[in-house]
């Protein structure tokens, strides 16, 4: 009975020790004025993500993903039935700026068919310049970059992995190319202004170390980052407690020491540079190279697009341009770069894009698209406004198990994807979440397939501005060519470009893509539906 007596009377000494502790500190007056029950303020705001995306918000309301295109990527990577019935649950009445694709009645159905729902880039990469290792990519849905430190060693693996099956590519991010990016999948190199794995003991560019580590892995391509939509025109610091050995063997850094990655590069200062810089890496490793970029002011592009274009001197120039989004991504980042620093991504795009048609060079540029293009309807937009391929981040980590509870930057992501947490990483399990994010990959493709079918066309580059609309409610639609300005022909292929891109997807010609990335991989197995 002593002890039963003791046991009931911890509770209420705990609660008196709280109480205690909260009228006696200073640093939190909500506490200091009501001691223990503060704490479930605290409580309730250190769990209000999850509050708000399970129970308070609606299917469309949670950001950055509703629930409802979080539900479509969960479901199409799981390989189960992604469909939805009983109409839509979207506020068609008062959503602005909400995309409609507009059909084609009598529109005639034209790709082949195959199990893998290939669609191939309407452009070879480095075909206009003629790099020595110039490739049709054999996928248009590609993983964007994120670095191994930023995600799990297990999470690269299952990406990479993943990729190889839906014979994708795989963006290393600026970090280096990892053990774990060795999974098979093929790889696009990226280069950010620390230059990780490619620089020498002062922290300068060195082509030597990059050549070989382009010669260690399947690198199709290299891209140099210039920013990226979450922190652009900012920097970035790795303290020295997170630089472990492995980190620092990758990144060619000292482990231990704190890496700073400078906010702009140091081996070219200017347009000009920039380009002999491009077409020296070209040069010694064959492969094609292009940058990746936020649009912020558009003095850049313009410069840019009138050295590529100049008659003058030897022909210099970026076989592909990526264009991110400033509404952020996977990147932490202080709330005003995410929120405020760099065009959303219809808008960057879309002057980036004017630019090089009007210099005559849009089709000499693959143009790749990154910022939240990862569902159908979003990836068919960006298709109708110019874009040769598309890269997905959020929705990757979302197929092989992301939850969107926004800790990336805390380092305790429950399902092990952004963490540096062993045990954490641990539930992650590689072999089975890269069917996961194959099965991902595969069902984006399916839909741009079915949806390009529907407007009568065989590839979703083949899709014009004029294809779908913005809504204002249901009180009127506008044209994407009319809201971005695009001119007649913006946006299109040109005539050669899209009657080869045709003759491929009717004939199913897609083993002569060019490249090495033929059908030598294992069929990505749909799984059952699992929790």
């Amino acid at each position: 009975m002593k002890w039963s007596r003791i046991a009931a009377s911890l509770p209420f000494v705990a609660t008196a020790g709280v109480a205690a502790r909260d009228l006696t500190q200073k640093d939190h007056s909500l506490l200091r004025n009501f001691p223990v029950l503060g704490h479930a303020r605290y409580g309730l705001e250190l769990i209000g993500p999850e509050l708000r995306q399970y129970i308070v918000a609606s299917n469309d309301e949670e950001r950055p993903f509703s629930r409802d295109q979080r539900a479509w990527i969960y479901r199409s990577a799981k390989g189960v039935n992604n469909y939805a019935g009983f109409g839509t649950d979207n506020d068609m009445e008062t959503l602005q700026g909400y995309p409609i694709i507009k059909h084609r009645t009598f529109a005639r159905s034209m790709a082949a068919e195959t199990e893998d729902h290939a669609i191939p880039c309407a452009k070879v990469l480095g075909g206009a310049r003629r790099r020595a290792k110039a490739f049709r990519p054999r996928s248009v849905v590609n993983v964007s970059a994120m670095s191994f430190g930023s995600l799990s060693g297990n999470a690269i693996m299952a990406i990479n992995a993943g990729v190889h099956l839906a014979g994708a590519m795989h963006n290393t991010g600026e970090g280096g190319l990892s053990t774990y990016h060795r999974q098979g999948g093929e790889l696009i190199l990226q280069i950010g202004t620390g230059y990780f794995g490619c620089r020498d003991e002062n922290g300068e560019f060195d082509l030597e170390r990059l050549v070989a580590v382009v010669e260690s892995a399947p690198v199709k391509a290299i891209e140099i980052k210039l920013s990226q939509g979450a922190k652009p025109g900012l920097g970035g610091v790795l303290p020295g407690t997170k630089v472990t050995k492995e980190i620092a063997e990758i990144r060619g850094v000292v482990e231990g020491k704190t890496v700073v990655s400078p906010s702009r590069h140091t081996a070219f200062h200017d347009e000009d540079s920039m380009l002999d810089f491009v077409e020296r890496i070209a040069t010694r490793t064959g492969l094609p190279v292009g940058i990746k970029s936020a649009v912020g002011e558009m003095a850049f592009w313009h410069r840019l697009a009138d050295l590529m274009s100049s008659t003058d001197g030897p022909r210099r120039g970026v076989d592909f341009i990526t264009i991110d989004g400033g509404e952020g991504g996977t990147g932490a980042a202080p709330i005003v770069f995410s929120d405020s620093v760099a065009l959303p991504w219809a808008v960057g795009f879309s002057r980036v894009y004017k630019t090089f048609y009007e210099a005559g060079l849009s089709d000499d540029v693959v143009f790749i698209a990154s910022g939240k293009l990862g569902l159908p309807l979003t990836a068919t937009q960006a298709f109708a406004m110019g874009a040769d391929m598309i890269n997905v981040a959020r929705e990757a980590m979302l197929a092989i198990g992301c939850l969107q509870t926004q800790k990336c930057h805390e380092d305790t992501c429950p399902t092990g994807v952004a963490t540096q947490n062993k045990w954490l990483a641990h539930g992650l399990d590689p072999q089975q979440k890269k069917h996961r994010m194959a099965n991902y990959v595969l069902a984006l493709r399916k839909d741009l397939l079915k949806i390009s079918d529907a407007i009568g066309v065989a590839h979703p580059a083949l899709i014009g501005p004029e294809d779908l609309e913005l809504m204002d409610g249901v009180r009127r639609g506008v044209a994407l060519d009319e809201v971005f300005g695009y001119p007649e022909g913006y946006g299109r292929l040109g005539l050669d470009l899209a009657a080869e891109i045709e003759r491929i997807m009717v004939e199913g010609d897609f083993v002569h893509l060019g490249g090495e990335n033929e059908d030598n991989r294992e069929t990505a197995a749909t799984e059952q539906p699992t929790r």
